[in-house]
């Protein structure tokens, strides 16, 4: 069967990643050949933390092992950064999984389900992994069960203190829905969303003053422009797979995401006299002060950076803006908060639930409470972490991205000498 999962576009084998290269190879690269159809597939595994890694499972035609790497690169930084020494959630390393298959393909569940299965003896002992561009949580859940898994995060319960009870929490967790829409797929909508806020915040333009483009309508797209429309943002344009929706005066932002089909593509029936269809890349010239890349990655380069007239970007897709696009962007006045920070909710909302940062005292059976733990505590930590982040950059001369490298290094040998790369050596 095929995998719902939004469309992507084709796009030309990508550039070398938005992220620096390790300092050191990866841990573990590893290339997968399926039998069956011959596409082929990667796992990265950039470091271990207590002998753990974690990292999301992506499916698009064109996925390299390059694009894997940085990805893992990527999730080792999003961990670190989202370290505290006073936090039950320990960070683990960085991973990441790619599949070149079209999602759309009707073989493309079956080459899913082989993939895990051959990745198995990885997911049972050292890599946590889970839904990702092109995939959605519940068919990963879905697959790996098939493959003979426990759990597509099985590899993290020997470092709970109580497997059961955390496992109960990100059950409750995962059964929670706010005005129909899983509290998983909102989480990570609601980290962008504040980051951009932070972000006006310290320029002091107010949330009402700030229209905001938005690409892709998916999961943490849809997410985003609904946070983003609740804090007061006008949403101005929002693009799918058939083009580009636009109104100056503003979105009706719930009818669009109440006429989304299961790819994230919006009927355009349900569109008002005001709005207007444009060609798919109108998004990026949309008079706005905001754009948000939620699609797919390498979106933003050296051609198209040239139409962006907008004051900030925020990185809510993995490595959306190339890097000489974002230099280009720099040295003209526009600053990108980078996906290692922006789009990082979503992942760290599993580990603060799993370990007990939130969950534990709301009580299982209220889900309303439960949701607005999730969303306090995303809130609270992508506050700081931003405002980290700019002070970094203001301190040091330098760009989002750049500040956030330097603070994912400064923790980087804390989290190696507090928790080591491996799992502590059995005793008897």
């Amino acid at each position: 069967m095929p995998v719902p999962a939004a469309p992507q576009p084709s796009v030309p084998p990508p550039p070398p990643p938005s992220l620096p290269s390790p300092p050191s190879p990866p841990y573990l690269s590893l290339t997968w050949t399926d039998h069956v159809t011959g596409r082929r597939g990667f796992l990265v595994v950039d470091r271990l933390v207590r002998g753990v890694c974690s990292g999301g499972l992506r499916m698009r035609p064109g996925c390299t092992q390059a694009e894997v790497a940085g990805l893992a690169r990527g999730m080792t930084m999003k961990e670190a950064l989202h370290y505290d020494p006073r936090a039950r959630y320990i960070p683990l390393g960085g991973a990441k999984g790619g599949i070149d298959c079209d999602p759309r393909d009707p073989a493309a569940y079956d080459v899913l389900v082989r993939y895990l299965r051959a990745m198995r003896p990885c997911i049972a002992d050292f890599w946590t992994t889970g839904e990702d561009l092109g995939l959605t949580q519940d068919l990963v859940d879905r697959a790996a069960a098939e493959a003979g898994l426990t759990s597509c995060v099985q590899a993290v319960y020997p470092l709970l203190d109580d497997e059961a009870a955390a496992r109960r929490r990100l059950a409750d967790a995962f059964a929670v829905a706010v005005d129909g829409v899983g509290l998983d797929a909102l989480v990570g909508g609601c980290g962008v969303a504040e980051s951009v806020l932070t972000a006006l915040d310290a320029a002091g333009v107010p949330p009402a003053h700030a229209r905001v483009a938005v690409q892709g309508l998916g999961t943490m797209g849809g997410a985003t422009a609904r946070f983003l429309a609740q804090a007061g943002l006008t949403v101005v344009a929002v693009a799918d797979i058939k083009g580009t929706v636009a109104n100056p005066d503003g979105l009706d932002v719930e009818a669009l995401l109440a006429a989304r089909d299961a790819y994230g593509t919006v009927d355009r029936a349900a569109l008002r006299p005001g709005d207007r269809e444009l060609p798919d890349g109108a998004w990026l010239s949309a008079d706005a002060e905001v754009l948000v890349p939620a699609a797919v990655s390498y979106a933003i380069d050296v051609t198209n950076q040239e139409r962006i007239s907008a004051r900030w970007i925020a990185e809510a897709a993995n490595m959306p803006v190339l890097p000489d696009a974002e230099r280009l962007l720099t040295a003209r006045g526009v600053t990108v908060l980078p996906d290692v920070v922006v789009n990082s909710a979503t992942n760290a909302w599993w580990w603060w639930t799993l370990f007990g940062d939130i969950g534990t005292s709301s009580g299982t059976s209220d889900g309303a409470a439960l949701a607005d733990e999730a969303f306090a505590h995303t809130r609270r930590a992508m506050r700081a972490l931003v405002g980290q982040v700019l002070a970094r950059a203001r301190r040091d001369g330098t760009t989002p991205r750049a500040a956030a490298h330097a603070l994912a290094a400064d923790r980087l040998p804390e989290i190696t000498e507090r928790f080591g790369w491996y799992a502590p050596r059995a005793t008897t």
